[in-house]
């Protein structure tokens, strides 16, 4: 006869079902409102979601007039001609060319003498995937441009460490952790108040909801890829996350891998029955990130004249050289990212602030020590290495652009795959020792004064221009 199994504890109790949602979501969400303190009186400087909502809401692609400020806005130079002729495009004098050469939005540049001119003008877009505006346009459509991204970044945070405290239960119910209900509140908490998620969470800013926007949708995703149960969601994860972030599109080995394993393996892909089981799998999945990716190819042609161009290319922005030289993406970057991402550390000094941090942010093992124990595993099972494979995949994009995530006191790029570590934490099975919980816990300290201090109290920062050929 087998022992009964253990009533479960009041707080098993308390953090299961609808409830247990709700009093993660309020205590995280707390956490995040109080950070953002005098932030919350209004929408941040960056909203640009809120103004492509509203372009949408109003019947336009473009903004109506000039941005409220020249930070990431993309601008498309207009100029029309004695000929009679428009051209749409980028004027040489930004990109480093010849001052008299216009590269218009297809085709050859072409040479426009001063004299050919008849008037010149611009028009503004956002360039930044637009899920995220989707997102906003039913609030935008009651307040307007007064909509307040602050609030709606720190309420929308909230929802991550609740579905990833789930995910977590469910990886225990899969056989595939080990981890006990406080095991998996620690890791909630590494992800919610442990890592630079806490000041992306409280400060608005196209940048940082977009980031936060994109981890709920890691987190559906690996939810969805799980024995590759749920394809029609997995692909609609990654191609919302496409839109919300461009590297989660490259998040697919983890799906791919599962949909393979339970199709029989890599060997059953040399025969017929193998690819049989696979197919179904993998059109569902491709479904709806190909709807949504026509939808986007669509919205970039009605503006860019490109159904591949965002509009970063058109970026009005101090480095816009930079990008004409080397592109958007470049193994010229990779050194200055990869020490941004693993090896820039804070000064410390012995005089007041005490402390300064670069402004191309801090390594991912001083802001999230805890991740060092991904590597030391005590179990591994076959979520292991498609995970790696996913992190690798979504890092390398990050890694070889042509911004480091600057301005910022964490490796804010991290939070593309911050999920896939926290589950890898959860299969590897080791042991939380006190010092791993002390780590969690030096790690809440810091993202605190990182949450309380970033775009608040920038002296404690310092403009480090360490990119060779350039600065920053």
């Amino acid at each position: 006869m087998t022992d009964a199994p253990a009533p479960p504890t009041r707080l098993a109790r308390l953090l299961s079902g609808w409830r247990g949602f709700l009093v993660l979501y309020v205590v995280f969400t707390g956490a995040y409102l109080g950070a953002s303190g005098g932030r919350l009186r209004g929408h941040s400087m960056y909203n640009h979601y809120v103004y492509l909502a509203d372009g949408w809401l109003h019947g336009r692609l473009a903004l109506e007039g000039q941005p409220p400020n020249e930070n990431d806005w993309a601008k498309v130079d207009v100029f029309k001609l004695k000929d009679g002729r428009e051209l749409r495009g980028t004027y040489g004098s930004r990109t480093g060319g010849p001052v008299d050469r216009f590269y218009p939005l297809r085709g050859p540049s072409v040479t426009v003498p001063e004299s050919d001119i008849v008037s010149r003008s611009s028009i503004r877009y956002v360039s930044f995937p637009p899920f995220p505006a989707v997102l906003m346009a039913p609030l935008v459509a009651i307040w307007g441009l007064r909509f307040n991204d602050v609030l709606f970044t720190a309420l929308w945070a909230g929802l991550n460490p609740a579905l990833l405290f789930f995910l977590l239960r469910e990886l225990g119910r899969r056989g595939l952790s080990r981890r006990s209900l406080g095991d998996d509140l620690w890791l909630t908490a590494l992800l919610g108040v442990g890592s630079v998620y806490y000041f992306c969470a409280v400060i608005g800013q196209v940048w940082f909801t977009a980031l936060i926007v994109a981890v709920t949708l890691s987190i559906g995703y690996v939810w969805a890829s799980l024995d590759a149960a749920r394809p029609a969601l997995a692909g609609l994860c990654v191609g919302l996350g496409f839109a919300t972030r461009g590297p989660v599109w490259f998040v697919v080995p983890l799906f791919l891998c599962e949909a393979v394993r339970v199709s029989g393996g890599w060997p059953a892909l040399r025969t017929r029955e193998g690819w049989r089981a696979l197919t179904p799998r993998l059109v569902r999945f491709a479904s709806p990130a190909a709807v949504i990716g026509v939808v986007l190819a669509w919205h970039n042609y009605a503006r860019f004249g490109s159904p591949f161009e965002f509009g970063h290319r058109f970026l009005n922005v101090q480095w816009q050289e930079r990008i004409s030289r080397f592109g958007l993406f470049n193994y010229h970057f990779l050194s200055r990212n990869l020490a941004a991402a693993l090896v820039l550390l804070p000064r410390v000094m012995a005089h007041a602030p005490f402390v300064k941090i670069s402004q191309h942010g801090m390594s991912l093992l001083v802001t999230s020590p805890n991740l060092a124990y991904t590597v030391m595993p005590q179990e591994r099972n076959h979520l292991t290495r498609p995970l790696w494979l996913t992190i690798a995949a979504a890092a390398i994009p990050s890694l070889l652009y042509q911004n480091s995530g600057y301005i910022q006191f964490g490796y804010r790029f991290s939070l593309d795959y911050m999920v896939y570590f926290v589950v890898l934490l959860a299969i590897g099975n080791r042991r939380f020792t006190r010092l791993f919980k002390g780590l969690i816990v030096v790690a809440f300290g810091i993202n605190l004064f990182l949450a309380i201090t970033f775009d608040r109290y920038m002296g404690f920062s310092f403009d480090d221009s360490f990119f060779p050929n350039g600065n920053n």
